[in-house]
């Protein structure tokens, strides 16, 4: 399942410091002559690939970026301080595009990987350098040269970190709702959604993931039933399920089947299709997140929500959420980042050990 994620940023680099014009002044030292001292150059712009970011939502904040430009020159042949250069960091696999020119510029694969975008102005000539035998005493000096200023786009092809599966109605669009800036199709009857929708769940700067929204799955959907193994085949890509059940007292109806079944039954019959379609995606992790609580008193919910796992034997970790009303949601969404962060600190581990 791939998203292409796009951002705009304008990237500015350094102007280079003007070149001085001095003259050598000191006691017994007459017609000291010329010494002024060149310009720093500006700092120039880089973007370093960076694994720990999967998505371009913090460029939807900040949107300029400008490196620092170089001191000018001084007198006694004293060079002005370089301006320091801007890296800016962009998860693996952007690709970067001149929007003035539609070239592409660069594709950041490899964790990093460094591209340089603006490069920052030369300084100026100071006048030392314009003394000849002619002109003892000149009064030139140059201008630092302008840094490269650009508008850039930045383009990620997404992959879900986290797939939403349960069976149709049970709340996973408005889920994705109430954790992302995604705003899928919400109404009240089966198959609402028909395709996969992506959002991006930011817990904070530079610390987010993609969670993808699948279509409502039933019985014999790995024989092609309902909306079909296509989007079984999505779940293969994500690195965690969150399992959405219905909740509610009142027991949904299979869909076009006519057959009354559980919560726990609704729980059963979406592993028998993972089963089927793949054994492998039974290994994948997978929380339960037992939703439309607010259809119950708090008490009732909860002894639901107890039954339901100890009818289940559920041993992952599971949650009781209301998703319309947003009860709950975060949590799991701050649960789920620090999950990823073990997981990158656990392979850096492994690595190390190697």
């Amino acid at each position: 399942m791939k998203l292409v994620d796009e951002a705009e940023i304008q990237v500015i680099a350094g102007n280079g410091g003007n070149g001085c014009v001095g003259f050598r002044r000191e006691k017994f030292i007459p017609l000291g002559g010329p010494d002024g001292g060149d310009g720093g150059s500006g700092g120039s712009v880089w973007l370093q690939a960076d694994e720990n970011l999967n998505t371009l939502v913090d460029f939807r904040h900040q949107k300029q970026f400008r490196a620092q430009r170089g001191e000018n020159g001084m007198g006694r042949q004293m060079y002005g301080k370089a301006g320091e250069d801007l890296t800016i960091t962009v998860p693996v696999g952007t690709v970067v595009t001149n929007i003035g020119t539609d070239e592409v510029i660069g594709d950041l694969t490899t964790h990093g990987d460094r591209l340089l975008v603006a490069k920052g102005g030369k300084g100026g000539l100071g006048n030392m350098h314009f003394k000849s035998s002619i002109t003892r005493a000149p009064r030139k000096a140059t201008p630092g040269e302008e840094g490269e200023e650009r508008l850039l786009k930045l383009e990620l092809k997404l992959l879900a970190d986290v797939g939403l599966l349960g069976f149709p109605n049970a709340g996973k669009s408005t889920f994705i709702r109430a954790v992302s800036a995604a705003t899928p199709k919400v109404a009240d009857y089966p198959f609402t959604t028909l395709y996969p929708n992506l959002g991006v769940v930011s817990v904070e700067a530079h610390r987010s993931f993609v969670i993808a929204d699948i279509p409502g799955l039933i019985e014999g959907a790995a024989d092609g039933a309902g909306l079909g193994a296509q989007f079984l085949r999505h779940l293969q890509r994500t690195r965690l399920l969150l399992h959405l059940v219905d909740m509610a007292p009142v027991s949904e109806e299979y869909a076009d089947t006519g057959v009354v079944v559980s919560p726990a039954e609704q729980v059963r019959a979406i592993e028998r299709e993972l089963a089927r379609h793949d054994a492998s995606l039974l290994d994948k992790p997978r929380w339960l997140v037992l939703n439309k609580a607010d259809l119950m008193f708090e008490d009732e919910a909860r002894e639901r929500a107890q039954a339901i796992v100890a009818e289940l034997g559920w041993t992952q970790p599971w949650y009781l959420v209301s998703a319309i009303s947003r009860e709950g949601t975060w949590p799991i969404m701050q649960d789920v980042m620090a999950w990823f962060d073990r997981q990158r600190e656990e392979a850096g581990q492994d690595a190390d050990a190697y």
